[in-house]
């Protein structure tokens, strides 16, 4: 990844409003920064959330509350809890998300 000279900058996540996203069931949470090309989200999903898509971007995932289960188009799931991270590229594998109970993630893409 090549990032381009932005400059430094500290933000704090509490202050831009979330974009609410209905999923399948539930609603994901985004507050979302961006820095030229390089998106960057803290977002929190509520109980029970299933996106509603397929994503095929590409994406690198921290978990840093509660748990999510991400599956594959090929029917694979992986769970990923509290400190884990998982990371995929553009057009790589499909996936979308679930969370039982809910959690936040910190996302760049």
């Amino acid at each position: 990844m090549q990032l381009s000279s932005f400059p430094f900058l500290i933000t704090d996540f509490t202050t831009i409003e979330p974009e609410i996203k209905q999923g399948t069931t539930g609603h994901a949470e985004w507050r979302t920064l961006f820095c030229d090309d390089v998106r960057i989200r803290l977002v929190t999903y509520s109980p029970n959330y299933l996106a509603d898509h397929w994503c095929s971007k590409g994406h690198i995932i921290f978990c840093h509350e509660g748990e999510m289960e991400t599956e594959l188009e090929n029917g694979s799931k992986h769970l990923l809890t509290k400190g884990m991270m998982y990371t995929v590229g553009d057009n790589s594998d499909a996936h979308r998300t679930y969370s039982k109970n809910g959690c936040k993630i910190f996302i760049v893409d």
